[in-house]
């Protein structure tokens, strides 16, 4: 029994030493195994050290820019926003407006004649009856005020960015779709071919990106009907939020002024003519409002150029070597209206491949 145990004991000795060393191979063993195999260029860590797929940024992208106007806005502009607010930047507006407009829808007679000698009499009259009368009309035009200059020199376009791969690099063409307006909290997107207004195309924009997704857009220029923008912002935006049933300064003007009262104040004021003035009152808000459009549509006599070089980051989300998003983005160049180029304040842009 001895003799059967200990020889147990021996081969359990040898065979663990014998497992022992096929788990812990001999350190130069395990080099020329090592060596073996990089020669060889088979394995997971040869394919890893393959070079990487360069970036690709061809395909279409959704952009958005944002631009800021302030400090060289377009004097016609300037020009509107004024005419707008005219109605309102006197001490006895918008009472003397209102009967401005009443006296011009006037035939020449007895009636307009009579109104005119005693115009100050009867905005006077009229302006303690204001609160009767247009309650709101002064408040809701300054409203109307501030809030287009705030469009008028800051506002957003949305865009397209289509890259075809053009030999090293890319050509692009960029459409301007439509304008995004911020008034206050309220956000909104406006699509041109909505509103009846031809998208902007500019093609073969050249457009470089390095290794590393650096996006380089080349000097272009982008030609905007301003007048048209301002006026989308104006009837599409502003008039909405302030009054959801108007659509038009035409409509938001006549809701805020009760013309009935407006034509009986002034014929008590100066003893006949009531029902002319209340005709001539809605006449006369409908030709107020046009005039302050025509102002509008006059800024189009020349347009608006943006003269835009870009850069921003390409960035590809997924690791397919394929970019995904433009991001960081910003616009510098020239802006002009007329013959006198201005620099264009900073401005930005991002996008999401479509």
């Amino acid at each position: 029994m001895k003799t059967t145990n200990s020889l147990a004991l021996v081969l359990a000795i040898a065979l663990g030493s014998t497992a022992a060393g096929c788990t812990a191979a001999d350190p130069s063993s395990m080099a020329g195994d090592d060596d073996g195999g990089d020669t060889g260029g088979g394995g997971g860590g040869g394919g890893d050290d393959q070079p990487l797929k360069p970036l690709d940024a061809t395909g279409k992208y959704a952009m958005h820019s944002t631009f800021d106007l302030a400090t060289n806005m377009p004097g016609t502009a300037g020009t509107v926003v004024n005419t707008i607010i005219a109605a309102t930047d006197d001490g006895d507006d918008p009472t003397r407006w209102l009967v401005d407009q009443i006296i011009a829808q006037l035939p020449d007679g007895t009636i307009k004649s009579a109104l005119n000698l005693g115009k100050s009499f009867v905005v006077g009259y009229l302006n303690q009856r204001l609160l009767n009368l247009a309650p709101d009309f002064l408040s809701t035009m300054v409203l109307v005020g501030h809030d287009f200059g705030d469009i008028a020199k800051h506002f957003g376009l949305n865009e397209t960015l289509e890259l075809t791969r053009s030999g090293t690099g890319y050509t692009a063409v960029h459409t301007i779709t439509g304008a995004h307006f911020k008034i206050g909290n309220q956000e909104g997107d406006y699509l041109l071919a909505s509103y009846h207004l031809p998208n902007v195309v500019v093609s073969n924009v050249a457009v470089t990106m390095d290794a590393t997704g650096q996006l380089t857009i080349a000097g272009h220029n982008v030609s905007l009907a301003y007048g048209k923008l301002l006026r989308l912002g104006l009837d599409a935006a502003i008039i909405p939020l302030i009054d959801s049933s108007a659509h038009s300064l035409n409509e938001l003007i006549a809701h805020k002024i009760d013309c009935t009262a407006v034509g009986n104040a002034i014929g008590d004021a100066i003893g006949f003519g009531a029902s002319t003035f209340k005709t001539a009152c809605a006449a006369g808000i409908s030709a107020g409002a046009n005039v302050m459009y025509s102002k509008i549509d006059a800024i189009d006599g020349t347009a608006l150029a943006f003269g835009l070089t870009g850069t921003a980051r390409g960035q590809d989300k997924n690791n397919d070597r394929t970019i995904d998003a433009i991001q960081t983005g910003a616009w510098a160049g020239t802006l002009s209206y007329g013959s006198t180029p201005t620099p264009l304040a900073p401005s930005t842009f991002f996008g999401e491949r479509m």
